[in-house]
């Protein structure tokens, strides 16, 4: 019999907020919302950090009883007119979608001569995933995509919904944010373990541009093995293959290995692209069984979670998260060690290098006082 699904009453992502950032990985210049002037305000102000326009139609009560078809021929014209985009994209809104609008009609009509990517997508799925596979298959329509990118993209989006479903915020009905352990204990402790010689794995498993952030932390545990005399009992991964993802992510591939060798750390393993966090954590834990076993602890950035517990089980375990949600089922795994790193996503829009964290900076403080 198959398992009935949870019903999760914490709020959950948008899958048209999550449909904006898939835009702004395929490098679309403007993004029109079909909706209210204040839907999904916070992030729409967020992307435009990050170099795509965000725009909306406004619809109000007038275009909910009526309708908002001449409004988004309107804005089309206008973006174009203002912006001159090379990709355009338009992505719907509950609102949109309770009224029933037709948005390609409204394209048709405005007949841009650029590419436009279209996104039929509301806030009421599940899983947030859906709003990213419909801007995929929209781009993919649009020939900004290939097939063969596509498939790829859709194999991620659905490991990501079942990591999130077996250990994330999609894993309990309820789950409280917390802010984990104490940052400067758990950085005492490290150096600890660093300053007796232990062996340990720095593991970076970042989704996308939360990397920029995750990435120093990295550098905070090489810098201060390093200065112990201990950097090479150190092994670090990361997933920032610059061959795989979306244009965005492989810029930010890019980048961070970039910062890595200005700061002569070394990756010893890249354990996939910067997109490719769900699946990511299998081949850790295959490096882990072949090759690190005898290691004594383990720093894991970005998405903990997604790294199975097998071959961790007998070490010492740091975690670092952006998600306060997150907490409670790594402890649950086995994660000795949980921290959160508060507002590092809107820290990591717009920038193209490594930005400090705090773990980052309290360890490296740490190591300065002991």
């Amino acid at each position: 019999m198959a398992q009935k699904e949870i019903s999760i009453i914490h709020p959950r992502p948008s899958s048209i907020v999550a449909a904006l950032y898939t835009l702004r990985d395929l490098n679309v210049d403007v993004a029109i919302l079909h909706g209210p002037p204040g839907c999904s305000f916070k992030h729409a102000r967020l992307l435009e950090e990050d170099g795509i326009r965000v725009v909306t139609t406004g619809l109000d009560e007038n275009s909910f009883v009526f309708g908002g078809h001449d409004r988004l021929v309107e804005v089309i014209n206008k973006s174009i007119e203002l912006f001159n985009p090379k990709i355009l994209g338009v992505v719907g809104t509950c609102a949109s979608m309770i009224i029933g609008e037709e948005m390609h009609d409204a394209v048709l009509e405005a007949n841009p001569d650029i590419p436009v990517i279209e996104v039929e997508v509301h806030a009421g799925y599940h899983n947030n995933t859906r709003g990213v596979l419909f801007a995929l298959e929209s781009a993919l329509d649009a020939g900004i995509i290939d097939y063969k990118e596509f498939e790829r993209q859709e194999y991620l989006l659905s490991k990501a919904t079942e990591v999130e479903k077996r250990y994330g915020a999609a894993s309990k009905e309820y789950l409280a944010p917390s802010r984990g352990d104490l940052k400067y204990k758990v950085a005492k402790r490290l150096v600890e373990l660093l300053r007796e010689g232990k062996k340990g794995l720095v593991i970076m498993n970042a989704k996308k541009e939360t990397g920029y952030m995750f990435a120093d932390i990295t550098l905070a545990v090489n810098e201060v093995a390093s200065m112990l005399g201990k950097k090479e009992n150190l092994v670090n991964m990361a997933n920032i293959d610059p061959e795989l993802g979306l244009p965005r992510v492989r810029q930010h591939a890019e980048f961070i290995m970039r910062d890595f060798i200005a700061h002569g750390v070394e990756i010893h393993e890249i354990i996939g692209g910067m997109d490719e966090y769900p699946i990511a954590g299998e081949k850790v834990s295959k490096l882990i069984k072949e090759k690190y076993s005898d290691y004594d602890f383990a720093v894991i950035t970005g998405v903990p979670h997604a790294i199975p517990m097998e071959n961790l089980q007998h070490m010492e375990l740091v975690s670092v998260t952006n998600g306060p949600r997150q907490v409670l089922p790594l402890k649950e795994m086995g994660h000795e060690h949980v921290l959160v790193e508060i507002d590092l996503h809107p820290k990591t829009l717009g920038v193209s290098k490594i930005v400090e964290s705090e773990f980052g900076a309290t360890l490296r403080e740490v190591a300065k006082e002991t």
